[in-house]
């Protein structure tokens, strides 16, 4: 069957509330105004129990099914916050705050959410309990992990658990996942490089830390293509250098260089850790300088369990013939893997067809994804907890 025709019909009120929360975008925890608009609509809805503050500003909200024989509980997750980013659409419903916009689709994510919930609360027809999960800070703070830190999966009892993003590029509509990891764990890192420093003009007397951190810089570069198989999907970028000095007769003291790794498997993740450590301080040491590495392992690999992929191209496939069940994992993270270490579920792309990408001031998230999204949310509800 294709798009639901409720949800097709309540396209242009769904996409209004889309465009109001676009409109007024806030960052990471700070959404009082889009949590406010979450809960009036829930309200408006009737669902069943409405719980905010949760993860620090997360709204999660609950509808029972007009049964509940079979005791499940499946969880759908939408995220809510904006990036740190001027819009440059000149849409009529563009950013009105300065320097912030929602240039991932978060805002559709929870309009999509909302509409589902609309739909679910006025039918009704399944046998359980769905829980909506509006979650904050996806883009810089790990939402997700304060929810679950919070209580979210045992509090609500959730036993599955459901999310989506858009992907430009991919057709409008079409939805793509696969089995194992479909985005990449992220790690940040600092290499600090220490000497004496000195006069450049007797670079016998000094210790040129600049030269070292550059050594270390190539070094890191072949971590990647000599220290793992080719079939490994990792990126290693470091992108910033730095140095305490800005005047060409003094050599630095210090040097910073700065880098993300990106992996989809933990083995890959710690050998790549190890390697960069030990060429930092074997290379500084064969120089007389020393080297300090910082490590921040933030959000892990987005891992979609066998089960839970196979129930949402299931129900995609009751959306759209427009279905990839081996999609190309992606190295940007996402915090809902911290869920997915929670509880079996999956993580599905939808595409948003033709549009500028993620997290530049051009985009904007496509309307016309609004049914298929909400349709695909009801769906998992009605297919995997299906009325008697």
């Amino acid at each position: 069957m294709p798009i639901k025709n409720r949800l097709a019909e309540m396209q242009d009120e769904i996409a209004g509330w889309r465009r109001e929360i676009h409109r007024h975008p806030e960052l990471s925890f700070d959404l009082p105004r889009t949590v406010a608009l979450v809960v009036d609509r829930l309200q408006s809805f009737a669902v069943d129990e409405i719980t905010t503050g949760v993860g620090k500003s997360g709204v999660v909200a609950v509808i029972h099914g007009k049964s509940d024989r079979s005791g499940r509980v499946i969880g759908l997750r939408a995220d809510m916050d904006a990036l740190p980013i001027p819009e440059a659409t000149g849409l009529p419903y563009a950013s009105v705050q300065a320097d912030k916009m929602h240039a991932c689709g978060h805002d559709g994510h929870t309009a999509m959410l909302l509409g589902a919930a609309k739909y679910l609360a006025e039918t009704r027809n399944f046998d359980g309990t769905a829980v909506l999960i509006f979650q904050p800070a996806e883009e810089d703070a790990g939402g997700g992990l304060e929810m679950c830190r919070d209580g979210l999966m045992d509090r609500w009892g959730i036993q599955e658990v459901y999310g989506m993003h858009n992907v430009p590029g991919l057709s409008a509509g079409s939805f793509a996942t696969r089995v194992g990891a479909l985005m990449a764990s992220d790690d940040e890192f600092e290499v600090i490089v220490s000497g004496s420093g000195g006069h450049s003009a007797a670079p016998q007397d000094a210790v040129d830390v600049t030269l070292v951190a550059a050594q270390i810089l190539i070094g890191l570069n072949m971590i990647v293509s000599r220290s793992l198989a080719p079939s490994k999907r990792v990126v290693l970028s470091v992108p910033v250098f730095e140095t305490d000095t800005a005047v060409t007769n003094i050599m630095a003291r210090t040097a910073r260089l700065k880098g993300t790794l990106r992996a989809l498997d933990p083995e890959a993740r710690g050998i790549i850790e190890d390697r960069v450590r030990r060429i930092a301080a074997d290379t500084a040491h064969a120089h007389g300088a020393n080297a300090e590495v910082i490590w921040e392992a933030s959000y892990p690999a987005t891992v979609n369990s066998v089960k839970e992929v196979a129930h949402a191209l299931e129900a995609a496939r009751a959306v759209t013939e427009a279905v990839d069940d081996d999609a190309e994992p992606l190295m940007p993270c996402e915090d809902f893997a911290y869920m997915l270490q929670e509880r079996p579920g999956a993580y599905m792309f939808i595409g948003n067809g033709d549009s500028a990408g993620l997290h530049t001031p051009e985009y904007d998230f496509n309307d016309a994804l609004i049914p298929f999204g909400c349709s695909w949310f009801a769906e998992l509800i009605e297919r995997r907890m299906p009325a008697e």
